[in-house]
């Protein structure tokens, strides 16, 4: 062999010793992203969540790693979606309701899917016609207190505004978390055009406006009042996990509002075909099961037994909601308004 061809045989078995290393090192990158991610609300990935029960199912299923990315209440989320509309890094949102869901198609951020398996699922239930979002669980917000505490239980919105609740009640920013947008909304369904004279009689009772769920009701809790905004299935946790029927949810006569929360395909996902195998799974027994000790909603599958705690958690005989078209319309004027109102 002259020097040349041994030249020649060293340049090339270097050059094939590199992109050996080279391609091994981008499986191994490849072998650390996950095969799908999901940006949900606080409480789904919290450690009492639905996330730590479902997604190992669905990890084992599929043969894959999900990324479950905590960012906020669901109005975060979707918030963080629209933001990265040109460039999205997730492929689900999970948390679009049916308050939200207006402004996630007016955004167009998201995908349609139609799942086989959504014909397990009441039509009632179906909140999207355009099924760019699917339902998995459903509640009614309320008005929870601690009966320990408060002696007059108030019996209706007009109640809650009584000066013997000055400081007492907690409720969530309609910016920024569904509950919080849930309750401007049922205002809005029972008062009509008065909704900002309810509000003003109702704001020296506020204690705090937070920004989420997770934060009000930790303060709730805490005992720093006695009433805060939440679901009629909270006093179900309660009764499960510490064995007290401490907290109630109160029922108004005039009915309480419906949330349906769903789940969506950003546009744009880079794990489309994996994300529509996780929508199918959504709405199975396997991912539904989990819902009522986890979630603390009602699973969109009727075919869920629910556990006996959930006795404590009172339905209302009328369910509020406002539809799509008027949310749509309205909803911009009627967070300008409330923020003007709240920081006077």
């Amino acid at each position: 062999m002259t020097k040349r061809e041994r030249l020649l045989l060293i340049i090339i078995s270097g050059f094939l010793l590199a992109s050996l290393r080279l391609s091994a090192m981008a499986q191994a990158e490849d072998a650390g992203k996950p095969g799908l991610v999901i940006y949900a609300y606080d409480s789904f990935v919290s450690e009492w969540g639905p996330a730590g029960r479902v997604i190992p199912i669905f990890e084992e299923q599929q043969g894959i790693k999900v990324s479950v990315v905590s960012v906020g209440d669901a109005g975060q989320v979707l918030s963080r979606a629209v933001l990265e509309k040109e460039n999205p890094r997730a492929d689900i949102v999970i948390g679009i309701d049916n308050n939200l869901l207006s402004l996630a198609l007016k955004e167009d951020v998201l995908e349609v899917y139609k799942s086989a398996n959504i014909e397990l699922i009441p039509e009632e239930l179906l909140f999207d016609p355009s099924f760019h979002v699917t339902p998995f669980d459903y509640g009614y917000f309320a008005f929870v207190y601690d009966s320990e505490v408060l002696k007059r239980i108030p019996e209706s919105l007009e109640d809650l505004a009584a000066v013997e609740y000055r400081n007492k009640i907690i409720v969530e920013d309609p910016r920024t978390s569904s509950p919080g947008l849930g309750f401007l909304l049922w205002t809005v369904a029972v008062f009509g055009d008065d909704y900002l004279n309810y509000w003003q009689q109702l704001k020296p009772n506020l204690l705090t406006i937070t920004d989420g769920w997770d934060s009000a009701y930790g303060m709730f809790t805490g005992g720093e009042a006695p009433i805060v905004l939440s679901y009629t299935t909270s006093p179900a946790y309660h009764v499960e996990y510490e064995d007290s029927r401490r907290y109630r949810a109160i029922i108004f006569k005039r009915g309480n509002y419906l949330q349906i929360e769903g789940m969506a395909i950003l546009k744009g996902a880079t794990n489309r075909k994996t994300a529509r195998a996780f929508i199918d799974f959504i709405l199975t027994e396997e991912f539904q099961n989990e819902i009522p000790l986890t979630n603390w909603m009602y699973p969109v599958n009727p075919g869920v037994k629910l556990p006996e705690s959930f006795k404590f958690a009172p339905r209302p005989r009328t369910s509020l909601s406002l539809s799509a078209e008027v949310i749509d319309k309205n909803r911009d004027l009627w967070l300008k308004d409330w923020a003007r109102l709240i920081s006077r």
